[in-house]
């Protein structure tokens, strides 16, 4: 299989040309729906099914589960920041170093699966709340040197969402698991 097709299972982002109410409902409710998926494609995985990479050189199953609940935890905080400040500029932060800590790649997925679990839960609430006004809201990535709608983060968060479980249920798929 080609390393693209590995790396991408799903494919690139492709951010929509415009953004109606039903597509926004579609990604919310699949960030409603990730947790639950989630748990269901890995609480049956042995130790060493979770320390397996999706890919040659890849982030084992426990590494991208752990990375789903820094990632989230930080857009939930990127929300709340670009809600409640003047476009504010967000600070990033090394996602690959990230998963190499201890809490990443040596201890259970059940406390991750519990982090994702509550900040999908307020995250959902939260974009279930927003005006079209706030949704326009935005916050500044220096990483990307560019403004952020938050309307325009919520789709990149669906596609994170089922990028990373499709990372999950292909290695799974390919290893007869």
């Amino acid at each position: 299989m080609a390393i693209d097709n590995l790396k991408y299972p799903i494919g690139h982002y492709e951010r929509p040309e415009s953004l109606s109410d039903e597509l926004l409902e579609s990604f919310i409710e699949v960030i409603a729906t990730f947790p639950a998926q989630l748990r269901n494609e890995t609480e049956s995985l042995s130790d060493q099914q979770l320390d397996t990479p999706y890919r040659e050189n890849g982030w084992t199953i426990r590494q991208v589960v752990n990375h789903c609940a820094d990632s989230h935890m930080n857009c939930l905080t990127r929300f709340k920041l670009a809600l409640t400040e003047d476009r504010p500029t967000i600070k990033p932060y090394n996602e690959a170093q990230w998963a190499e800590l201890a809490d990443s790649k040596t201890i259970e997925i059940e406390p991750a699966l519990k982090m994702l679990e509550g900040i999908h839960l307020r995250w959902v609430t939260l974009l279930k709340s927003l005006t079209d006004e706030e949704f326009n809201k935005s916050f500044l990535h220096p990483e990307h040197e560019k403004e952020m709608k938050l309307s325009e983060v919520i789709g990149l968060y669906a596609w994170h969402c089922k990028h990373h479980l499709a990372h999950i249920t292909s290695l799974k798929s390919r290893k007869k698991w």
